[in-house]
């Protein structure tokens, strides 16, 4: 069984952004052993810049990033030798064929097609011809099958239809089942409640909300009228520029 009293990573007082502004303040985060946690928010929150300021791709503007106990600003691909993965929106090597993009990763190809056997038939296919949701499982084995301690993921599952959401988020849970660390930005609140152990709500840079999926279904409405307003603005932004 995983030390789950013991953290992966943890913000604390956690502020970041670029140039001199600040995206993210004082932010207070961890995510331990065999838990998912969720990261949700509108866009502008700062869910992507606080994923980035924990992997180490983006240096805090103020307080600390700890990474397995330790304080220090590593960079990414030392944090990944050390066990992170972080997956963003399908990144996969478009010029490579599927089976190719899995020997990159080093990831066995048949490791990867018992967590997703839907990639079996598109092994020779480029991975820039596969659909949204091949995509994403892609970049998702690559990742998993690597057994990382913990997991960055910044929108698995934007603009994909809701079984692959749930194939996804499955994968992601099931992993942490045995034993992985997830923190995931999600749009999807619903879904991701489903499987998420604790959960973070930004707003503007700030944690708003924070608890269990249970103690925050009573907010659902809010959470997701934050969304909504958000979109509104920016619609309204957009026609008026």
């Amino acid at each position: 069984m995983p030390d789950t009293d013991t953290s992966l990573i943890e913000a604390l007082s956690l502020s970041a952004g670029y140039g001199s502004r600040p995206v993210v303040r004082d932010l207070d985060l961890e995510v331990r052993p065999g838990e998912v946690v969720a990261l949700l928010g509108p866009n502008g929150a700062g869910k992507t810049t606080t994923l980035r300021a924990l992997s180490g791709s983006l240096a805090p503007m103020g307080g600390e990033v700890r990474w397995l106990g330790e304080t220090g600003r590593a960079p990414l691909h030392r944090r990944a030798r050390e066990g992170l993965a972080y997956v963003g929106e399908r990144a996969v090597f478009t010029r490579l064929d599927t089976a190719d993009n899995l020997r990159v990763g080093r990831v066995r190809t048949q490791q990867a097609l018992e967590l997703f056997p839907e990639l079996e038939r598109r092994l020779s296919t480029g991975a820039g011809m596969l659909s949204g949701g091949e995509q994403q499982m892609l970049s998702l084995a690559r990742a998993l099958c690597r057994a990382p301690k913990l997991l960055l993921a910044d929108e698995l599952s934007l603009g994909l239809a809701p079984l692959v959401v749930d194939r996804l988020l499955r994968a992601v849970r099931e992993a942490a089942d045995r034993g992985l660390g997830a923190l995931l930005v999600e749009q999807h609140v619903r879904k991701v409640l489903d499987i998420a152990d604790r959960v973070y709500v930004l707003h503007r840079g700030r944690v708003t909300m924070t608890g269990t999926p249970a103690e925050l279904r009573g907010n659902l409405d809010a959470i997701e009228s934050s969304y909504l307003a958000q979109a509104t603005a920016e619609k309204t932004t957009y026609a008026t520029d």
